[in-house]
């Protein structure tokens, strides 16, 4: 379901985004529920105590919404909402998607098709110069080239890219520019590309940031290269969320020697494609099916009543550990309607007593 939002929806709709404890899961189940960010705003604080909170909610006022959405005026960014048409398709097919994102530079790039190139920050001369030129390629064969400006292969990626259509996803607000040496690059990227955030300007990048942003990076693309990464590494985090959103993973094979290919030839080792230049990305992308978006909220259906979520809450509290478990399996062992189960996830997500990851599951704080 898409519409447009009026400008004091709009305000509510951020005002709920960046309401303390509120990820883009507890906001997608507080919309299917209220289907108004303004009626869901109404409802926090008797949701946060029912949940088990004792401390009153930070929820943002409306000055504090005014002010981010005046910076980014004055950077000359465009907030877009998950609700809009204007949305990328391919993050509005993400379970959930982010409620909103900052864009800066040219939107249109991100309503064509696209590829994540990522790797490692401290990449070697070879990987870095195999990620430019397969970013030049992808752009001549109409592909948009999608990272996350950080240092080594992501760089290499928009500087190959640029001339055809770079998209960076910044871990911070949209005019976080980290590191701070890729100034130069950033401003060529809002110049000649498109910059994207879900964090408001003025923010910077905090280590909790950049999951998301990878989730970000695979949300916006077909298919993600791995051009180098070591075992642990947020490439890697990157390729599993591509595989949880349905996209296709390739890896730049590489010597067993350098502990940069270790990443990579692990993925190819569980069934990531091969990656040795543009035919294989685009062979690969020969057999793309698509993503359906996902239905939206049925606001015509009945939100579950009060006393079936108070029944339920604890016992569903108890399914929970401190290792994370995702919401299919807990609706599983709960034996309870599914909007029964998320709606109280949702409460105990705002009393903080669980909290969500990128990738959906849910664990115990």
């Amino acid at each position: 379901m898409t519409r447009r939002l009026t400008d004091a929806a709009r305000r509510d709709w951020l005002r709920l985004a960046r309401t303390e404890n509120v990820g883009p899961v507890t906001f997608d189940q507080l919309i299917s529920r209220y289907g108004e960010a303004s009626i869901a705003l109404a409802a926090l604080p008797d949701l946060a105590r029912r949940g088990g909170r004792v401390s009153p909610l930070g929820v943002p006022d409306l000055s504090e919404i005014e002010a981010e959405l005046t910076r980014g005026a004055r950077l000359g960014a465009r907030l877009i909402a998950a609700c809009e048409p204007d949305f990328p398709a391919s993050l509005a097919a993400l379970d959930p998607p982010p409620p909103v994102i900052w864009v800066l530079g040219n939107p249109d790039l991100l309503h064509r098709p696209a590829v994540a190139v990522v790797g490692a920050r401290v990449a070697s001369a070879s990987g870095q110069r195999f990620a430019r030129t397969l970013a030049a390629d992808l752009g001549a064969a109409g592909q948009v080239v999608v990272s996350g400006m950080a240092r080594g292969v992501d760089a290499a990626a928009h500087e190959g890219s640029l001339a055809a259509g770079a998209v960076a996803v910044l871990g911070g607000g949209p005019d976080d520019i980290y590191p701070p040496e890729h100034r130069g690059l950033y401003q060529r990227l809002v110049a000649e590309g498109c910059v994207v955030s879900e964090n408001a300007p003025g923010r910077a990048a905090q280590a909790k940031d950049f999951p998301r942003r990878n989730r970000i990076i695979s949300g916006l693309s077909r298919a993600v290269v791995v051009v180098e990464a070591e075992i642990r590494s947020g490439s890697l985090i990157t390729a599993r969320m591509a595989l949880e959103q349905g996209r296709e993973v390739l890896a730049v094979p590489g010597s067993p020697l350098d502990p940069r290919a270790r990443g990579c030839n692990d993925l190819i080792r569980q069934g990531a494609a091969l990656c040795e230049g543009v035919d294989d990305v685009l062979r690969v992308l020969e057999g793309w099916r698509g993503l359906r978006e996902p239905d939206g909220p049925d606001f015509t259906a009945a939100p579950p009543e009060d006393a079936e979520i108070d029944a339920l809450r604890e016992r569903v509290f108890d399914l929970i550990s401190p290792t994370p478990v995702s919401r299919d399996d807990l609706i599983r062992a709960a034996g309870a309607p599914a909007a029964h189960v998320l709606a109280a996830l949702a409460e105990l997500a705002l009393a903080g007593r669980i909290e969500f990851s990128p990738g959906g599951l849910v664990a115990r704080t």
